[in-house]
């Protein structure tokens, strides 16, 4: 049934075509609703009429608010309410009530209206009331032009909120206390280093002997011509520089872990073109050795000193912070036991674990400082180091390392074969008190319960192992004492292995030796061995091959 038009100006329309005919707001025509008997249920109508006259009605001032705040139809998602809301802090970009023009790095004067504010904008590079901004305006810098999307800005906003420390490329999140801190003294350290390393160009006129200088304002060197035609020397001394630096290295020392690498890492910097930075570098390596450093602070660090425009004569320092962390495959694998020579084969080449001496000694330090005696052994025993003198001294220390981990055999094979072909082993260099302890740990096998060898302080015994037999330890005793000359020259290393010999294998708690309490021998066998000594000692005076008399070890002569 089609719509047809009555007078009155009344619509008449099919209740199927309601839904899509339904007039709109500003529509006020009266709505005639005709049903179709054939589309109807049984037992409905539309109050017993197929006629039904809609008149438009009038709608309630808060009924056309709300048709006017419907937000989504199909949801039927209504605001019922609305409040004028409060505005928060926010960055001049951000700002609602002004408009904000964007560019990148525009620092000239304020763009469009950047300049106008409310009373909650911020300023987005001093983090503070743009109100109290006094570079708000300021030609050439214009923070009012500054915003969140632009790179420029951002590095403005960094280097403004994180100092010096924006210079080590580390995120505002990223920073502590202990980072702020050391940023602190950094900038201190650079603006004192500039006075005195200017002071160090400038020189000091040093007038000869019984000469003053002529001049009345005392100008630096080379601004007065009176004294310049009287040649005075200027000499230029970099001690007080030195002595800064040093003071401020020794500073570094006592501050925490990222403090003090904030501080070397900047002094490094500002001391590329004065001197060596070697000084700065190995404390630099044992401190990335040493303290547990977070994975992206660590290299950001190393980014850092990389960056560092070095001299052509500190080239070679460019990659010494390239330490290899903990993790590394080349190290796990030799401190686990997995690879015994360091050597490995990476795309063809044979690779090596090679590192810097105060990385080797750092590492040695951790590792003896968690007792883990097995992995420094490992360890010493497959680096190399440029510096072979000192890394031979510290692998003359392995034996005592076996020592503490209970293998005393291995330790006692240890002193007399070297870790490679190239090196004599570690006899030809022990101390006749390194020997007395040697053979105080082999009788006993008990160790000095730090980590250095040496006899005094308190012993502890080292493992469940049993010490050496008699019969073994006298025989690494007497090849130990023929393999040193002055091992062999000593009366006090033959007195020691007698005395030790001629003890328990007890110690006491501080580590002294329990003499063993023997009786009195019999008379007989105190005449044989008089007898066979003068005897021994006439052949000796002679010069020939002499031996001791089978008669002194018979059963007899034993007590």
């Amino acid at each position: 049934m089609d719509s047809q038009c009555y007078p009155g100006g009344c619509q008449v329309v099919p209740v199927w075509k309601l839904v899509a005919m339904w007039p709109s707001e500003k529509e006020e025509e009266s709505i005639i609703l005709i049903s179709d008997d054939d589309d109807d249920d049984e037992g409905e109508s539309t109050q017993g009429s197929s006629v039904l006259f809609v008149e438009p009605q009038e709608k309630s001032p808060l009924e056309e608010k709300k048709s006017e705040e419907l937000v989504d139809e199909e949801g039927d998602l209504v605001v019922t309410y609305c409040k004028q809301a409060n505005v928060m802090p926010h960055a001049r970009h951000d700002c609602s009530t002004h408009p904000f023009e964007r560019s990148e790095s525009d620092t000239c004067f304020p763009l469009g209206k950047n300049a106008d504010i409310c009373d909650q904008c911020y300023c987005y590079i001093c983090d503070k009331l743009a109100a109290e901004c006094q570079l708000w305006t300021a030609p050439s810098l214009c923070h009012c032009n500054a915003h969140n999307k632009s790179n420029f800005w951002k590095a403005q906003r960094n280097f403004a909120l994180a100092g010096i420390l924006a210079t080590f490329n580390l995120e505002l999140l990223e920073l502590d206390t202990e980072l702020r801190h050391g940023g602190d003294l950094l900038e201190k350290f650079i603006r004192e280093l500039s006075v005195a390393y200017n002071t160090y160009l400038r020189g000091e006129r040093m007038c000869p002997p019984g000469h003053e200088c002529c001049c009345k304002p005392k100008l630096p060197p080379g601004q007065c011509n009176v004294c310049s035609s009287q040649n005075f020397e200027v000499v230029y001394k970099y001690s007080d520089v030195f002595e800064l630096v040093t003071r401020f290295l020794n500073q570094a020392e006592q501050e925490s872990p990222k403090a003090a690498a904030v501080m070397l890492l900047g002094a490094a910097k500002q001391l590329a073109l004065h001197k060596d930075p070697a000084l700065i570098t190995t404390r630099l390596q044992r401190m990335l050795v040493l303290c547990d450093f977070p994975k992206i602070l660590y290299e950001k660090f190393v980014e850092f000193f990389q960056s560092i425009s070095l001299p052509c004569h500190c080239y070679a320092f460019s990659n010494s912070l390239n330490v290899l962390p903990w993790d590394h495959t080349s190290l796990t694998t030799v401190l686990k036991g997995q690879n015994i020579t360091g050597q490995r084969r990476q795309k063809g080449r044979k690779t090596y674990l090679w590192e810097a001496l105060p990385v080797v000694e750092a590492r040695v330090e951790k590792l003896l400082e968690k007792k883990k005696y097995k992995e420094v052994v490992r360890y010493l025993r497959a680096v190399k180091c440029n510096e072979n003198q000192r890394l031979r001294d510290l692998r003359d220390l392995i034996p005592f390392y076996l020592c503490k981990t209970g293998n005393f055999l291995d330790a006692a094979h240890s002193l007399l074969f070297p870790v490679n072909s190239l090196a004599c082993c570690s006899a030809c260099r022990i101390t006749p008190c390194q020997f007395k302890v040697y053979l105080r740990i082999f009788r006993t096998g008990c160790v000095p319960s730090g980590n250095d060898l040496q006899e005094a302080g308190p012993w502890v015994t080292a493992g469940k192992c049993s010490p050496l037999r008699n019969t073994v330890l006298i025989k690494q005793a007497l090849k130990l004492l023929y393999s040193s000359k002055a091992l062999y020259r000593n009366a006090k290393c033959w007195s020691s292995f007698i005395m030790i010999l001629g003890s328990s294998d007890l110690l006491e708690k501080r580590g002294h030796l329990l003499p063993l309490a023997l009786g009195e021998p019999p008379l007989g066998f105190q005449e044989n061995v008089l007898a066979a000594s003068g005897n021994f000692l006439e052949d000796l005076k002679s010069g020939v091959n002499v031996s001791l008399p089978s008669a002194v070890f018979s059963g007899q002569a034993l007590p």
